[in-house]
């Protein structure tokens, strides 16, 4: 399975706006993009070209930034978008629902995780039951119902330890619901768009693909 492992800081500066890839240290001065507020290259500031972006251009730049923001490769993205298009609903919005429902993109919206690049670690590592099933596998889409909770083993870790009481004091998306003592959660519904926080114009992505 292939991935990135570059800087992830790299991709936010690419994009020109946080993505918040690196959990908490994107809240603070250490974030990159605090510090150099221009895409990457060996030009620096002054550097690249200065002409207005193209409709191509913006409308690429949208879908490599939700790819990015949800860790998804260039092929799953566009089963995705594919997948989208078949739906009764609006296309745009039925993507944004896919990437949601992703179980590590569920993990990190519950809170076990500061970043979906940490969720998907957790999630690859064996941490979380899925309707009382080991899931190790990031991309599964989950569906209203589906229960997510972390196993016996990973509770016993200083991590899950810890996060435990923090838990109980954060507030997660309107359509999860968090059993923050049992360390459990589960999906309610598929989140509305004015449920997904994501800063993206997922029109923009519907007109990429319909060039």
């Amino acid at each position: 399975m292939s991935r990135y492992i570059g800087s992830v800081c790299v991709l936010c500066r690419r994009e020109g706006s946080k993505l918040y890839l690196k959990g908490n240290r994107c809240y603070t001065p250490k974030c990159a993009i605090e510090k150099r507020a221009y895409a990457p290259g060996q030009h620096g500031p002054t550097g690249g070209m200065r002409r207005k972006a193209s409709d191509y251009a913006t409308q690429l730049r949208e879908k490599q930034k939700a790819r990015r923001i949800y860790g998804v490769m260039e092929r799953q993205f566009r089963r995705y978008f594919a997948d989208a298009t078949k739906t009764t609903g609006v296309t745009g919005v039925a993507l944004l629902q896919a990437l949601e429902s992703r179980l590590d993109n569920v993990v990190y919206r519950l809170g076990f995780a500061v970043s979906r690049r940490q969720a998907r670690q957790l999630v690859m590592h064996g941490h979380f039951l899925v309707n009382g099933k080991k899931m190790t596998v990031p991309s599964v889409l989950l569906k209203a119902g589906d229960a997510v909770t972390v196993t016996e083993d990973a509770r016993k870790s200083t991590y899950f330890q810890s996060l435990g009481k923090e838990l109980a004091r954060r507030s997660i998306t309107e359509w999860l619901s968090l059993d923050a003592q049992n360390l459990a959660g589960s999906v309610m519904n598929l989140p509305s768009r004015q449920q997904i926080d994501t800063p993206l114009k997922e029109q923009l992505i519907v007109e990429y693909y319909s060039r």
